[in-house]
């Protein structure tokens, strides 16, 4: 991988501006933008005060929580897709389309537009490497399918897909840069999930679809 990157040469203005560009994307949140749409209260006001879909389904309300996971996976999944299919006639090789994703996705977690509070960035995540390559995407969300489907547990998903995303990687493109990238991506996932990971080994982490008295939403704006 060293010997990788340091072959490297990028167009400089042209790598800047598409990672400005991808993080202002990346920094709009679904979470709030949806829930205002549909005059729910802001995620950031109830529950795990996390601007993403599992906080709006506390709710009750799937369609805003379905909402919420489509759009913020498709900004990561678009950041990537322009910058494939417009980086190369501005110099963009592979690796700074992989980064623009990485932009992305560091825009989901600290997001100008909120004063840098952002969501966790699982959905975000998958979109962008569904982005950088579709089996690497689908390999991911299958691991993240297979462990919620079992325990119930959205935090655990997130943690092992997290873990196995740069394997995935890894065993898709050898020792390239892009697997630097993923693996930058899976470390931040979890550190976003510390106060998750905390709960889960104390046994209090709550299942996917659970309502729990004191995480309960209010079902309106006006509730709040």
């Amino acid at each position: 991988m060293d010997n990788a990157l340091s072959t490297l040469e990028f167009p400089v203005i042209p790598v800047l501006l598409s990672l400005l560009l991808s993080y202002l994307l990346g920094s709009v949140s679904f979470a709030v933008l949806v829930s205002r749409t549909m005059g729910l209260a802001d995620p950031r006001s109830y529950g795990s005060g996390n601007p993403g879909a599992t906080n709006v389904l506390r709710t009750g309300n799937k369609a805003a929580a379905l909402a919420t996971l489509v759009g913020d996976a498709a900004k990561g999944w678009v950041a990537v897709a322009l910058a494939q299919r417009l980086g190369p006639d501005w110099g963009l090789d592979g690796f700074a389309i992989a980064l623009v994703g990485l932009a992305a996705f560091l825009g989901h977690l600290f997001p100008i537009f909120l004063q840098f509070r952002g969501g966790k960035g699982v959905a975000t995540a998958a979109g962008v490497l569904l982005g950088l390559n579709l089996w690497l995407g689908l390999g991911t969300l299958a691991t993240w399918l297979l462990i919620a489907a079992f325990f119930r547990l959205s935090s655990l998903a997130a943690i092992i897909s997290a873990v196995f995303a740069p394997l995935w990687a890894w065993l898709l493109f050898g020792r390239q840069p892009m697997v630097l990238v993923v693996t930058v991506i899976g470390v931040l996932l979890i550190a976003r999930h510390r106060s998750n990971l905390a709960k889960l080994l104390a046994g209090t982490e709550g299942r996917i679809g659970e309502k729990r008295p004191s995480e309960a939403a209010p079902t309106s704006a006006g509730d709040a």
